[in-house]
């Protein structure tokens, strides 16, 4: 199938729990052409690259024999690629949809609007959106980046099932209308609406739409020349004729346009002689929102009381400050990018599952890169 119809056929696997699987199914039933083609089963490791850890090959090679097709595991530290490693039946060049990965992309480019100073973390949303009100009017950025916001959670696929082609301020103004399920701020709830309701925002502030603005501000300064957004479901929508990209999960990339991203934000915002976020933006985006909030819905796949939420990515690891030490964002697709700030590594694991039968075998592979850092 392509890309997009995989995609949806994950995200109605998901959204089962909330009665949806009907209707995402029958979009899903489309037949599309493979969007990787077959490589040899023996791991390739790139050139220039050292071997893999032992433990991280056998990791990976349990993903493969336990379902998903292949993987690519990319490994680097300040800057320095440690390995890359190609198991199975993917391509190189293979782009794939990264769902929940793209939160990350979503809060960066948000960031670079709070840069400016056209946009402010804890500002009300109403001051950018008329259209929220009352309490939903006291929404902050903050709160919707943290997906505290109280807007929902995935279970209600509001932004999923919204017209490709419609504005991102048609998408917020429908978000709008709908009544609050908590009070902004007080309760976590992954993959409302949020996202879009933020990206709207930016839309109102720069005069930009969403996906030109991300070409210009991160992905061609990043060198990121095969990541594009889309919604899910696309309806048969192409990416330029898009106009509502889902933001919490719409992002088609390869592994190394996302490694060029990873390096951005591991290298404190610049990338090469390019300060493409400020440092500062890079911080809040790795501070902690949710230590002692209601954690009411979290992803499958997600570490059950191991994880709190930052901005767009998740937080593993945290010191007394909230500042978090090992962040990630994984995807229901099972793309796995992270950040170990205390040893300067990062990397992906870069495949076309579901998350819950890999994650676990991605953490042990991680786990196992991490034992080798000085």
């Amino acid at each position: 199938m392509r890309a997009s119809g995989r995609l949806l056929l994950a995200v109605a696997i998901l959204l089962g729990l909330s009665g949806c699987v009907a209707l995402l199914v029958r979009g899903g039933k489309r037949l599309y052409q493979a969007a990787t083609k077959p490589t040899a089963s023996a791991p390739v490791v790139a050139a220039g690259s050292a071997s893999p850890p032992a433990a991280v090959r056998a990791a990976l090679e349990q993903a493969v024999r336990s379902g998903a097709p292949g993987v690519t595991a990319i490994a680097m530290r300040d800057g320095q690629r440690l390995f890359r490693l190609d198991l199975g039946k993917i391509a190189p060049d293979a782009e794939l949809p990264v769902a929940s990965a793209s939160k990350w992309m979503t809060a960066a480019l948000v960031m670079s609007v709070v840069d400016e100073g056209r946009l402010a973390l804890d500002a009300p949303i109403s001051r950018y959106l008329p259209d929220f009100t009352g309490e939903a009017g006291r929404i902050t950025l903050r709160e919707l980046l943290a997906q505290t916001a109280g807007t929902g959670s995935l279970r209600d696929g509001v932004d999923i099932r919204q017209d490709p082609r419609m504005t991102l301020a048609e998408s917020a103004a429908e978000v709008a209308h709908r009544p609050l399920r908590d009070p902004p701020g007080t309760v976590f709830r992954y993959g409302g609406p949020g996202f879009q309701v933020a990206g709207a925002a930016v839309e109102a502030v720069t005069g930009r739409r969403w996906a030109d603005l991300f070409d210009e501000r991160i992905a061609r300064p990043l060198g990121m020349h095969h990541t594009r957004w889309e919604h899910l479901p696309a309806h048969g929508v192409s990416p330029q004729q898009t106009r509502n990209p889902l933001l919490q999960g719409g992002v088609m990339t390869t592994a190394d346009d996302y490694m060029r991203f990873l390096t951005m934000l591991a290298q404190h915002g610049r990338y090469g002689d390019r300060q493409i976020l400020s440092a500062q933006a890079v911080d809040a985006m790795e501070k902690v929102q949710t230590l002692g909030k209601p954690m009411a819905y979290r992803p499958p796949g997600a570490r059950d009381g191991a994880t709190q939420y930052a901005l767009g990515n998740w937080c593993e690891r945290w010191t007394a400050a909230g500042d978090c030490t090992l962040v990630s964002s994984p995807g229901a697709f099972g793309t796995f990018p992270w950040i170990d700030r205390t040893s300067g590594t990062y990397g992906i694991f870069f495949v076309d599952s579901r998350l819950p039968k890999v994650a676990a075998y991605f953490y042990q592979a991680r786990s196992a890169i991490l034992a080798q850092t000085p």
